[in-house]
């Protein structure tokens, strides 16, 4: 069975001192955490020390918000796979929606970062979705199934998270609604070619949304963006209650 993944990305927030407030709050958010869920956060770099050693002993783990395909070399700026394995990071989020728009990382430089997360033991949440002008020109499948393909050339579904983030929906205070987010975590599922692949969503989720996400079948966690910085609205959020009934 599935077990669900509940991530949170922090993004560009967070210096130490207010990560190690956020673990100190959070600890007891995750003391009864059910054994059907993970969870994950990913801290801007200069945090990860700090945010590890601050919820050691905790059912946490962290990720890293991108990492190079190299293990070192004249990248200024970047961050390797072994780098970050020194600070106990397990996860590396990679192809998010704000790299693909601002730094303009291809397909193919996505899919380099998976693979190479991969052979340091990294499990990479690979990040795929649609823009809302692709949406509207019903683009989304065609959008989502070439990233897939593209993005997971030779890597290992049983070592991957794929989190299907509809561009529109990120930061926006738009979600897209749980029955369609379900329908497309169950096409990209079966893209992958892998029944017990991993498929989160991402977009604006939040305590009011988290419970009917979680509710749907093929949708195997969330990756969680401003919600995520406040350690009582993210407590609600990876104590999610799906309903009675719903399994």
């Amino acid at each position: 069975m599935r077990k669900a993944v509940i991530a949170g990305n922090w993004k560009m927030h967070m210096n130490c001192a207010e990560a190690r407030a956020f673990a100190h709050t959070f600890r007891g958010q995750v003391e009864n955490l059910p054994e059907d869920r993970q969870v994950v956060i990913a801290p801007p770099y200069l945090a990860i020390p700090t945010l590890s050693e601050a919820l050691r002993g905790t059912p946490v783990a962290i990720a890293a918000q991108n990492v190079h395909w190299d293990k070192k070399g004249a990248y200024t700026g970047m961050v390797s796979a072994p780098m970050l394995l020194e600070h106990g990071v397990t996860h590396a989020i990679v192809g998010h929606s704000e790299p693909r728009k601002y730094y303009s990382e291809t397909d193919e430089q996505i899919n380099l970062r998976a693979r190479t997360a991969q052979i340091y033991g990294l499990i990479p949440i690979l990040c795929v979705g649609e823009s809302l002008d692709q949406r509207e020109a019903r683009e989304t499948e065609r959008v989502i199934h070439r990233q897939v393909e593209q993005g997971l050339e030779g890597i290992a579904p049983d070592r991957l998270i794929v989190a299907y983030e509809p561009i529109w929906a990120i930061g926006t205070g738009k979600s897209c609604a749980a029955e369609e987010a379900n329908r497309i975590c169950g096409l990209i599922r079966g893209w992958v070619g892998d029944p017990e692949v991993i498929v989160q969503y991402g977009g604006s989720v939040n305590p009011a949304t988290i419970d009917d996400l979680m509710a749907q079948p093929e949708i195997d966690g969330v990756l969680v963006g401003g919600a995520s910085l406040d350690p009582i609205s993210f407590g609600r959020i990876v104590n999610y209650q799906v309903p009675v009934g719903v399994s």
